[in-house]
């Protein structure tokens, strides 16, 4: 019962990227072929609100639901790692159709096709998961 607001939040969430044609494959598709901004707009959002909330936790303003402090370990850096990961995801993401989030809104909306792409994103986590410390980080 104390999990139930990520429960509603997570609802809100998939009831709103319904609402917003973000789980629209035609949305997606204008977005690969530069013919409308709707899904820039989106994506732009989201990079602006995940700025603003990164910012917020490293000044210590933000906490956790708990209240407990929130600390961002520093990641490596290395053009190729973000190159490589972007062109993958962003392969996957077209070839899919859909990135991990719409995933299961999709599900909701009874798009049982997407099951299959489930699937592998869950073989594929599963896979990194048992091979990357064998991998270059």
């Amino acid at each position: 019962m104390k999990h139930i607001k990520f429960f509603l939040i997570g609802i809100l969430f998939g009831i709103v990227m319904s609402k917003g044609e973000i789980i629209s494959w035609y949305r997606i598709y204008e977005m690969f072929k530069f013919q409308s901004f709707h899904m820039y707009g989106i994506i732009g959002s989201a990079v602006t609100i995940g700025l603003v909330v990164m910012f917020l936790f490293k000044k210590k303003t933000l906490k956790s639901f708990e209240g407990n402090e929130i600390r961002i370990s520093p990641k490596k850096k290395g053009l190729y790692r973000n190159l490589f990961g972007g062109i993958l995801f962003g392969l996957g993401w077209a070839l899919a159709g859909a990135c991990p989030g719409p995933m299961f809104v999709l599900v909701g909306k009874g798009v049982l096709a997407i099951l299959v792409v489930i699937f592998g994103a869950t073989l594929g986590a599963f896979f990194y998961g048992v091979s990357k410390d064998k991998l270059p980080h």
